[in-house]
C-alpha cells in the first residue's frame, strides 16, 4: 500500500475542513502508453485498498480484472481505517487524535479526495470505474462528478439514494456503538464491545433467511449453543480484529448521506448526466439494496445494462457470486468490441 498525501485544507460537503488528507492506496499493473486501462476499484464499507485480498475471484492474474492487462487502482476511502485519514488519525490542529470531533464525511467527499488521486497518478481516463454496496455508490457519483473520465461504469447491489431502510440499519449499529460506553476512550480497546454487536447486526442485512438456513441450520436437537448464535459472534469479534469503532461509525454516516440528485434536481436528473456505458447489478436474495433499486438505476441512465445474479446469499452476493459476475461483465464488454467492429467493416466497405 502506498499513501497520497494532499497537504492543502480539504474543504468537505458539511462546511467543516479538514487540514490536511491522506489515502491509502493500492496499484497493480501498469498504465499503458495510451492511457486507457485503468480499472479503478471502489470498496465497500470495511473493505481496503486491496481488492486482490477482498474480492480475489475478479482480481488478479487470470482474472476479470488481471494486472496483466489492466492499471488497477483501488484507494482506502476517506475517513476509513486502513490508510486514510479517519477518527483515529492525529488533529494536527491539536497534536491529538480527532476521536469523536472527526467531522461528517459524505460519499460526494470520498469522491473528491479520489478525483485528487486521480490527477496525482496522472490517470486522465478511466476505462472501467467498479464497485458494490457503498463501492457501488461511489462510483456512480464519480460518473456524476467527471461524466467525461469515466468511459465503463460497473455497479453491483447499490442504490441512487440510500433508503429509510438502509439508514435504520446503519443507526441500530450505530446505537450498539453508542451501548459501549468506552467508544470515546483513548485506548486500543475503546468501543470494540459495541463495534461486535453492531457488525452482528449488520451480518442480518447482508445476508437473509435462506442464507442462514443453509449455512446455519443444526443437524441435531439442541437447547442452546446453536452455529447461529456462535455464527454471529464469529462475525463480531472477526471484525474487531481488522476495524475501528468510529470508521464504522463514521462510514455507516457517510453511506447514509447517499444521495445522487443533492444539489442536482433529484437523483433521477443526476443520473441522466452519466454517458458512461453502463451495467448494473442487482441481487434477486438482496434485502438491504433490493432490485428495485438498481432497476431505477438502469431505467435513468442512457442504454443501461441491467443484470440480475442468482444467489441465496443475499447483499453479499457481490462478494461470492464470482462466476455470473465475470460471465456477465465479459458479455457487456465483448458486446462493444463486436459494435465497434461491425462500425469498422461498414465504414471500411464504404471507402
Amino acid at each position: 500500500m502506498k499513501i497520497y498525501r494532499y497537504q492543502h485544507p480539504f474543504h468537505l460537503e458539511c462546511g467543516d475542513t479538514l487540514p490536511e488528507i491522506e489515502l491509502g492506496y493500492t496499484t497493480y499493473g501498469r498504465l499503458n502508453p495510451e492511457g486507457d486501462n485503468v480499472v479503478w476499484i471502489c470498496h465497500a464499507l470495511t473493505a481496503n485498498s486491496d481488492p486482490v485480498e477482498w474480492w480475489p475471484g475478479l482480481v488478479g492474474e487470470g482474472k476479470l480484472y488481471d494486472p496483466e492487462d489492466s492499471f488497477i487502482v483501488c484507494a482506502n476511502m476517506l475517513g476509513s481505517c486502513y490508510g486514510s485519514t479517519n477518527p483515529d488519525s492525529i488533529d494536527k490542529a491539536t497534536g491529538t487524535r480527532y476521536g469523536e470531533d472527526f467531522p461528517l464525511i459524505t460519499v460526494r467527499d470520498i469522491v473528491k479526495a479520489l478525483v485528487l488521486l486521480r490527477i496525482h497518478l496522472g490517470i486522465k481516463s478511466i476505462h472501467i470505474a467498479t464497485g458494490g454496496s457503498m463501492g457501488g455508490q461511489q462510483a456512480l457519483e464519480w460518473a456524476i462528478m467527471e461524466p467525461d473520465v469515466i468511459k465503463h461504469l460497473i455497479v453491483i447491489g447499490t442504490n441512487a439514494k440510500h433508503s429509510p431502510w438502509g439508514v435504520a440499519f446503519n443507526e441500530t449499529q450505530r446505537m450498539a456503538l453508542e451501548a459501549d460506553l468506552s467508544i470515546n476512550e483513548d485506548s486500543e480497546n475503546a468501543g470494540m464491545k459495541g463495534l461486535e454487536a453492531a457488525r452482528a447486526i449488520a451480518m442480518l442485512s447482508y445476508r437473509n433467511y435462506q442464507a442462514y438456513h443453509l449455512t446455519q441450520m443444526e443437524d441435531e436437537e439442541k437447547l442452546d449453543d446453536f452455529k447461529a448464535s456462535s455464527y454471529q459472534r464469529y462475525q463480531g469479534l472477526k471484525l474487531r480484529k481488522r476495524f475501528r469503532p468510529l470508521a464504522y461509525w463514521t462510514l455507516s454516516k457517510a453511506m447514509d448521506s447517499h444521495d445522487l440528485g443533492r444539489g442536482r434536481g433529484g437523483y433521477r436528473q443526476a443520473l441522466s448526466i452519466i454517458r458512461a456505458r453502463t451495467l448494473v447489478f442487482g441481487i434477486e436474495s438482496d434485502y438491504l439494496f433490493p432490485v428495485s433499486e438498481q432497476k431505477e438505476i438502469s431505467e435513468h441512465i442512457n442504454d443501461a445494462t441491467l443484470e440480475i445474479i442468482d444467489s441465496p446469499f443475499g447483499h453479499d452476493g457481490f462478494l461470492i457470486e464470482y462466476a455470473q459476475i465475470t460471465h456477465k461483465v465479459h458479455e457487456f464488454l465483448d458486446q462493444e468490441k463486436s459494435l465497434n467492429t461491425d462500425k469498422d467493416s461498414i465504414n471500411g466497405s464504404k471507402t
